[in-house]
This record gives structure tokens, sequence and C-alpha cells, in this order.
């Protein structure tokens, strides 16, 4: 019997749900990878997102098949290369979020389908990606985003506690402990949480603005107050939310991925709202979705860039996948941006290891 697929009332149904997953499903590359859109790059971050929405909207073969191709792509030292293009590494340096995040995609495709066979075929590649990126782990909690770089992006970062929560609840899965993974967990949702300055200041862009709460490390009343301040900044009324808070460019995918964090704390009103309004990027025809849409300036009213992408598509579904448990129908794998299933906090732990400080932190790294 084939599972209902999620729906929000008055805003998506399920037969829209399904189209928009065929438009994803119809951008993948006969190998199993997903790029931004037709003839762009493949990112391992964007790829999974893509194969999470794939699975929830009925695209079982599809999804599993991007997932397959994940490992097919890993190097010796656990890392990703963060740009491959028709199936040759377009960028060589491994980066640190997006090689963590299979993590939530291997947890994900457990709630959704309960194959246990399909975790244990995936968890050495997961294992050995995490192992790289806890190994990335700077004195002060943050984690470096590439070994080339000298510093650590808060989004990402914040990605990656999630994906440390995905991580951990796998390894439960398995009986096959990971405690350093646990140490990191504490040391990086205390330095999200404590030390934000500390990050690359990358401040005029909405990600570093919602993914500590999107991400998991700030939730409840905290979260509410740290996203109020900037939301006159970031959000546009009936339209979504900037990328950058300096153009006058309003994106699905981090529309989409405010309202999943505004769920996570319990704001379905403002949720639906984000989810609602951006839908004026959604292509009637084939149910595929524009990256933005431009609504000032000398050249006004038009969707830019002039692309259908799969991860604005993906943060849709995902998005009607959350907000189908309050408003419509969700499945069984809706909770992943609320962090309900994932392994538990590890504020505890950063209390145990002593993390108090960037001082303290850096006696135990």
């Amino acid at each position: 019997m084939t599972e209902p697929l999620p729906y929000v009332r008055d805003v998506l149904t399920e037969a829209q749900v399904a189209l928009t997953a065929s438009s994803i499903a119809s951008m993948q590359e006969p190998c199993g990878a997903i790029p931004w859109t037709v003839g762009e790059h493949v990112d391992i971050w964007n790829h999974v997102e893509a194969a999470m929405a794939l699975l929830v909207g009925g695209q079982v073969e599809a999804a599993e098949r991007a997932y397959d191709w994940v490992p097919t792509m890993q190097r010796a030292d656990g890392s990703w290369p963060m740009k491959i293009v028709a199936g040759a590494v377009d960028d060589e340096r491994g980066e640190v979020n997006m090689s963590a995040y299979f993590a939530v995609g291997l947890w994900h495709h457990w709630l959704v389908r309960h194959d246990i066979s399909y975790v244990v075929k995936h968890w050495p590649s997961v294992r050995a990606g995490l192992d790289w990126v806890v190994s990335q782990q700077l004195p002060f909690g943050g984690v470096n985003w590439t070994p080339t770089k000298d510093f650590a992006l808060l989004a990402g970062s914040s990605s990656i506690y999630q994906s440390l929560r995905a991580g951990v609840a796998l390894a439960e899965l398995l009986d096959d402990p990971q405690p350093e993974w646990e140490l990191a967990g504490g040391r990086l949702g205390h330095a999200i949480r404590q030390h934000r300055d500390l990050f690359e200041d990358k401040s005029t862009y909405s990600m570093d603005w919602y993914y500590p709460v999107l991400g998991g490390a700030i939730r409840g009343p905290e979260a509410l107050e740290l996203l109020e301040p900037r939301w006159d900044d970031f959000v546009v009324p009936g339209l979504g939310i900037h990328c950058v808070v300096t153009n006058p460019w309003v994106t699905g995918a981090e529309t989409c991925e405010l309202a999943m964090a505004l769920d996570a704390c319990g704001d379905h009103r403002r949720a639906l709202q984000l989810l609602s309004d951006m839908q004026i990027m959604r292509s009637r025809e084939d149910g595929a979705y524009w990256t933005g849409w431009v609504y000032e300036g000398e050249v006004k009213d038009v969707y830019w860039p002039v692309e259908h992408t799969t991860y604005t598509a993906a943060a849709v579904i995902l998005a009607v996948d959350a907000l189908g448990e309050t408003y419509g129908h969700s499945s069984p794998g809706s909770g992943i941006m609320r962090g309900t299933s994932l392994a538990p906090h590890f504020q505890e732990i950063a209390l145990e290891c002593g993390c108090a400080s960037p001082d303290r932190v850096a006696r135990i790294s």
C-alpha cells in the first residue's frame, strides 16, 4: 500500500508535492547525482537534502540511487569534494557541513523506511565523514570550514550540530558508540549559543541569522528572542526572505528553511505564512521552483536566476512535511528539523567537559 504524501491545507496538495518531487527526479543524473539544476554542479549537502525530499515525495528509487551515489565520491580521509560537475571533481576542497550531512539523510531514511540493512550499508560512510568533520573542530568549538581556510562559519557549524545528533542517533541504533562526537557536539553547541562572535562574520546572510535555530543548538524562547531583532531586516511580507540583506531579492529555499526553524520553535502561524508566501516561485506547469524573485530596482518583478533549482524544490517539500503535522498530513520523517527523533542535545556534555569559555575548550581540545 502506498503511503499518502504530505500536504498543507490551502498551500500544497499531495498531488502538487508529488509533482515537485518528480521535478527533482527529472534533473537527477544517470549516476544518481542531483545537481543544483541541469548542467550545474553537485554538492553533497544539497544533494542529500534533495534525496530526503525525493523520499518524502514518494520517489523512493530515485532517493536511494541518490544516497547510493554519495559514498562513491567520498575520499580516503572521509571528506567529500566541495563541487562535482558531471561526475568529475570541480573543487577538491573538503567542506565540513557538506561532509557531515549524510548522517542527517541516512537517519531520515531510517525514520521513513525503517530499513536497517540500508542503514548498515551506509553507516561506514557516515562514520568516516563525521570523524573527519570532528577532526576539523577549532579550539573555541566551531568547526573549520575547510582545511584550506582558518575560520568557522556559523550556518555551517549549526548544520553540523544537527548532523552530529543524527550521527549519534545512528550510532545508538547500531550499538556503535561514538563518544567523541558527543563531546564535539557539546563544544559546538556551547560555541553557537555563547560565542557567535568568534565565527566568521556573515551577518548580511539570512542563514547566519536563522541556522542556529534550524540546526537545533538554540530552541524555545531563546530562539524566538534571537530571531526577533532582525525579522524586519530579512523578511519581506507577502514574498519571503532575503538571501542577503543588501539585495532586493527573496529566495525560496531560505524562506522554507526559516519556516522550518519557526515550526521547530512552535511558531506555526508565521511558518505557515512564509510557506504560503513563497509559492509565487512555483512553476505551475511542472511543480518546479524558481530560485528567487527580484521585487524592486531597475529590473524588478522577475525570477532570478532564470532557472529551477532542485534545492529550492527540496526545501519546499521538507517544509510541507514539517508543517503537515499541524496543518495537514506528514511523513514519519517530518520531525527531522525539529530534532524530535535525534540524539539528545549535548548541553550536559558541554558542562561536564568544562566548556564554559574558549580558553577552557582549548585546554581539552
